[in-house]
């Protein structure tokens, strides 16, 4: 399996997650992304060939050498945006368990708040390079 990074892992019937991945590709300050709907193949295999939970409530980052979840992985993305969105990254000074309580209770009510599709997100044309699995 080829592995370009960093690769974002996010629910790809999710509302949410897809309004971010488009956000992420709007606003990265130069394109470093690559994506993958937790629900692929490449993701599910990423996964389990590293013994992670297959089955995650949560945007993760692969970054090559570690998965990076829930606030974690969302001030990474935030890190590598453009400015303002760049200054979100200062979040990080919250206390984890402040900013993940926040993050998982989003998460759990994604669904519910921001609905859901019927199936993944379909990358465009020019998107496809970047869309794995």
């Amino acid at each position: 399996m080829v592995e370009l990074l960093p690769v974002l892992l996010f629910d790809g019937v999710c509302n949410l997650c897809n309004v971010s991945v488009d956000f992420v590709i709007r606003n990265e300050a130069r394109p470093m992304f690559f994506f993958a709907s937790l629900q692929s193949d490449f993701s599910q295999n990423l996964l389990k060939k590293h013994e992670e939970p297959t089955e995650l409530n949560s945007l993760i980052v692969w970054d090559g050498n570690q998965f990076i979840y829930a606030s974690d992985a969302a001030l990474y993305l935030a890190k590598h945006l453009k400015s303002p969105y760049k200054y979100l990254y200062h979040l990080r000074w919250f206390p984890r368990f402040i900013r993940d309580a926040v993050y998982y209770f989003i998460a759990r009510n994604r669904y519910s708040i921001f609905g859901k599709k019927e199936s993944c997100r379909i990358p465009t044309e020019k998107e496809k390079s970047r869309f794995l699995g």
